[in-house]
């Protein structure tokens, strides 16, 4: 395993690093072995989030019986305003068995008054600040989707971390990686297999530990399978024909593949497009049917109150049969 600091924080982590998402569809005991594969391979840095169920109580049950003292762990949570991130923080320490957090982040900024709101008098952003000088957190970070939309927190200069997806199919937040890399933030690959589209797990993420302006990647995993696949990737074990059929990939996925850029919005009809098809990757790809379905009903318009206007494919950087996409989607999600 190769290992990198994380901006300034002092974090010597893992290049390839743990993602939570996936934990979520396996058995506690399941997860306690998939972690401590992870340290056999190497992984040291954590990711998770309090919107992931019960990852983090999986991940409690891991430091329960195992030493936390070699890991770093990271969360996030959604919350923007100070009380709702204090109390999602408690929780956070409760459920992971930790006395401390090394990295906790503001979770996916989507918009410019989420921004706003987070950076403001008793905005989100305060809450953590305060948590760090108490030591209940080390480093304070800031995740999302949208660069343009994070651009002021990056430059505010009160995160040390970024993270944002970044793969071989999804690269519009490079010039952010690289503002963040000039101010000395760590950067941290998420979606480094693009929701699960990359299925060329190697070469993907060999393309992300080649990039130069990623510190560490945070794929999911599922499996100790997935695990020492993942680390193999670090002693150069991938061949031309990996990347080959990574291209090869990315080539198929390029017509059919929503990246969330949300240019589509707003849906005449009120629908969240992106939300939908994102939902819609986590149950088809991630396998985790339960926890999409819940937050897919969860959704006030759903993809079948499309009227099939076409506005949204007419906005599409990508041209996207975004029409079609719905109905395949509501057939799916609404079966």
């Amino acid at each position: 395993m190769r290992y990198a600091e994380l901006g300034k924080t002092g974090i010597n982590a893992s290049v390839i690093s743990f993602g939570g998402i996936p934990i979520q569809r396996v058995s506690s005991e399941e997860a306690v072995e998939i972690l401590f594969a992870c340290k056999d391979g190497g992984i040291n840095f954590i990711d998770t989030a309090r919107l992931y169920t019960d990852s983090e109580e999986k991940i409690g049950q891991y430091f329960k019986s195992h030493s936390r003292e070699d890991w770093y762990v990271a969360s996030k949570s959604p919350a923007r305003d100070r009380d709702g991130m204090l109390k999602d923080l408690a929780k956070s320490i409760e459920s992971m068995a930790c006395d401390y957090i090394d990295l906790y982040q503001l979770h996916n900024v989507s918009s410019p008054q989420d921004m706003e709101r987070v950076l403001g008098p008793g905005g989100a952003l305060e809450a953590l600040e305060e948590a760090k000088k108490q030591g209940l957190i080390r480093h304070i970070g800031l995740t999302g989707h949208k660069p343009e939309i994070l651009d002021p927190g990056v430059s505010s200069g009160r995160f040390e971390t970024l993270q944002v997806p970044f793969n071989a199919m999804e690269k519009q937040a490079l010039p952010l990686l690289k503002k963040a890399r000039q101010k000395g933030m760590g950067t941290i690959a998420m979606k480094p297999l693009a929701g699960g589209a990359l299925t060329v797990a190697a070469a993907a993420l060999d393309y992300i530990l080649n990039s130069n302006w990623v510190d560490v990647a945070i794929p999911g995993m599922q499996s100790v399978a997935e695990v020492q696949e993942n680390c193999s990737v670090v002693d150069g074990k991938v061949t031309d024909k990996e990347r080959q059929q990574l291209e090869k990939l990315i080539a198929g996925l390029g017509t059919h593949f929503c990246r969330r850029c949300e240019y589509c919005q707003p849906c005449p009809k009120g629908l969240n497009i992106p939300a939908i098809f994102l939902f819609e990757g986590y149950y088809s790809r991630y396998n985790l049917k339960e926890w999409a379905m819940e937050r897919y009903s969860g959704l006030p318009i759903k993809a079948s109150d499309c009227s099939q206007c076409g506005v949204c494919e007419s906005r599409c950087p990508y041209e996207l049969p975004i029409r079609q996409m719905l109905k395949d989607t509501a057939a799916i999600m609404e079966k």
